[in-house]
């Protein structure tokens, strides 16, 4: 069946079940699960709704928070106990260092643009999650309702704005899946409805067996017996609307889950199979790899938003916890090889301006180390890497401070990181409010702002231009 997870109730304040949507006969083919992905009850979206159709999103998502100094914001010079295992490596920016373990990342850092002041101030994973994936702040860890998705995920809002996508595409897509790392809850479109939820391969791509069970069809069910039932129970729903005002758009989402499921389109771009050995291998026989790989497939083929689950970050160095050391050898490398090659290869496809590539996690890790050679949880100050041609690249956004346990110029938040999101899209956030739970209208972002030093009125120095174009990285901005 198709993987629709989190928070979700059987009731979504429409008056019908998840059961009696299968009982109505949204597709009716005995545990496909697609028509639920395309549950009706999404409500309608106020103020600017416009979205660019030649946009996309990658995110990286690193659940349980990698810690800064291992990455993007190194402290070479700090004393031992803050600089951790790691020494740090020059960059294609000069006096930008990365840690020693993102070599590829280095040798592209003008490429790339690292924010190193986001900051919300928790060390709450349950909080964290949900402000970074959402821009607002979630529940905490140990209240009773920790789980409840407060605001909808950016891929939710993307989807929800996009509406169905006419190349039979999902217009949200997680790879491999969304279970792992630490609370790691909040990928889903709360009071948007499950049409805006993310289609969840399920399965992974670096498998020799990786298969896309959402797409199969059951054995015994071919394409004309799926036809005729989708014909009978079209008629069976033109007698049942006048009962169910609420079934009146069902024709549109039975059409989608039909085209989904019967696509060649969307069958190829799922087929990681159909690239050549060597572009594989350029992104690492690994899930990282392979997923990035599938991620740049779907968004070539028009998915808008695809979110690539890297996991797990949580290295306290208690067991059966991984320390710093460990963490790190083991995911930062295949994160490093896999951004890289991504980012390269969608400048060769001429996809590098049209896509926004961001890597982050719900928080940093404590600039000191912790007596079990871990790092614990650390919201005052951690770095976001974003990547996209059409955005003014080679430079770092913000200063921490010489031990990076503060800010020392240009706090970013969670909802300026959502509104670039949001503006690289055409969505002018500020201005489009859907109905929560209880009817009122909530805005997608409330307070946030594109950060105006990678959307600002110059022109971008990289992406499909000239290379030797100068980076623009303030002196002020290094450290």
């Amino acid at each position: 069946m198709l993987r629709i997870l989190g928070n979700q109730q059987d009731r979504h304040g429409d008056g019908l079940t998840r059961r009696s949507f299968l009982q109505a006969g949204m597709l009716g083919v005995g545990g496909l699960g697609l028509a639920e992905f395309l549950r009706l009850g999404s409500p309608n979206a106020r103020g600017a709704t416009t979205i660019r159709q030649d946009r996309r999103v990658i995110l990286f998502w690193l659940s349980g928070g990698p810690g800064h100094m291992e990455t993007w914001d190194p402290k070479p010079e700090a004393p031992d106990l803050y600089r951790g295992p790691f020494g740090a490596i020059p960059t294609a920016l000069p006096g930008v260092p990365f840690g020693e373990l993102l070599p590829e990342q280095a040798r592209l850092a003008d490429r790339l643009a690292v924010l190193r002041t986001v900051n919300h101030g928790s060390g709450d994973h349950t909080k964290g999650n949900h402000w970074m994936l959402t821009g607002f702040e979630g529940p905490a860890f140990n209240a009773p309702d920790n789980r409840h998705q407060r605001r909808p995920a950016m891929g939710s809002v993307v989807a929800r704005l996009r509406g169905a996508n006419p190349l039979g595409l999902p217009s949200y897509a997680a790879v491999p899946h969304l279970r792992g790392g630490t609370d790691n809850f909040f990928h889903y479109a709360a009071y948007l409805g499950g049409g805006s939820n993310p289609f969840v391969v399920e399965s992974d791509p670096n498998d020799p067996t990786y298969r896309v069970r959402n797409l199969s069809l059951p054995s015994d069910l071919p394409l004309e017996r799926l036809e005729d039932r989708r014909r009978m129970l079209r008629q069976l729903d033109d007698l049942r609307r006048g009962h169910e005002p609420i079934l009146a758009d069902m024709d549109a989402h039975q059409r989608q889950a039909f085209d989904i499921l019967t696509s060649r389109r969307v069958a190829e771009a799922f087929d990681i199979s159909r690239e050549p050995d060597a572009t594989r291998d350029r992104y690492g026989r690994h899930t990282f790899g392979q997923s990035a790989l599938l991620a740049r497939r779907l968004v070539e083929a028009g998915t808008p938003f695809v979110t690539v689950n890297c996991v797990p970050w949580d290295h306290h160095g208690t067991p059966p916890q991984l320390t710093t050391e460990e963490g790190a050898r083991q995911l930062i490398p295949p994160l490093d090889r896999a951004l890289a090659a991504l980012v390269e290869d969608l400048i060769a496809r001429g996809l590098y301006d049209s896509t926004l590539v961001v890597a982050m996690g719900e928080f940093g890790r404590t600039p000191k180390m912790n007596r079990d050679a871990g790092r614990d949880h650390w919201g005052r100050t951690f770095s976001v890497l974003m990547a996209c041609g059409s955005m003014r690249m080679g430079q770092v956004i913000g200063r921490s401070d010489a031990k990076g346990e503060s800010v020392l110029d240009r706090p970013l938040s969670p909802e300026d990181v959502t509104a670039t999101v949001y503006h690289h899209l055409g969505i002018d956030a500020r201005r489009v409010s859907f109905p929560g739970y209880d009817g009122r209208p909530l805005s997608v972002v409330e307070h946030g702002e594109p950060i105006r030093e990678l959307v600002g009125s110059a022109p971008p120095v990289v992406g499909e231009r000239d290379r030797s174009s100068a980076p623009h990285v303030a002196s002020s901005q290094l450290g």
